[in-house]
């Protein structure tokens, strides 16, 4: 073992997986990118992290309601583009091609071509983290999506796809929820 900087620490445990999250205020819909996400129980809540850096925060603040979208392994060059630009200055369904579909219980729009797409609501915002807490409303998967490869973040610039699957299930049967 070599000790190495810290600043390496978050490319070792950075959650995952990449997701776009839409929202749309009213007149307009946008989309932003993230890295920090990850499940907080068993009763459909998640955590992201962002905060007043991104435009899409305000929003998302306002309306209480965004879609977390799910994109495959072979979106990675535009999930990374639409994070390198603004939505307060860029329509980055029209600069990306990005076809938004309707959700039922919220505003903000579905995104086709994503492996699954999470309808949610704002629960709580833990402003010292940055911590958006959401419940998720509905969920649907893209059952046209041959790439079910998610992206995970390195937190240096780099990123993973999901590889080999292992199935536990049968060691794990007493512990998992009902309904997976």
């Amino acid at each position: 073992m070599k000790e190495t900087s810290i600043e390496k620490a978050l490319t070792y445990i950075e959650p995952g997986p990449v997701v776009l999250v839409t929202t749309f205020d009213g007149e307009k819909n946008n989309v932003m990118t993230i890295s920090w996400t990850m499940a907080i129980d068993f009763d459909q809540h998640l955590v992201l992290t962002t905060g007043e850096w991104n435009h899409s925060f305000g929003t998302l603040m306002h309306t209480g309601e965004c879609v977390v979208c799910i994109p495959p392994a072979e979106m990675l060059e535009t999930v990374v583009r639409i994070g390198m630009v603004s939505g307060a200055d860029t329509d980055k369904f029209k600069r990306f091609h990005l076809n938004p579909l309707p959700a039922q219980t919220v505003q903000a729009p579905l995104l086709d071509g994503c492996i699954a797409c999470l309808e949610c609501k704002v629960t709580d915002y833990i402003e010292r983290y940055g911590f958006v807490v959401l419940k998720v409303t509905r969920v649907v998967e893209n059952t046209r999506c041959q790439d079910l490869r998610m992206i995970h973040a390195r937190g240096d610039g780099t990123f993973t796809a999901d590889g080999a699957s292992f199935n536990c299930r049968e060691l794990m049967e007493s512990k998992l929820p009902p309904g997976l």
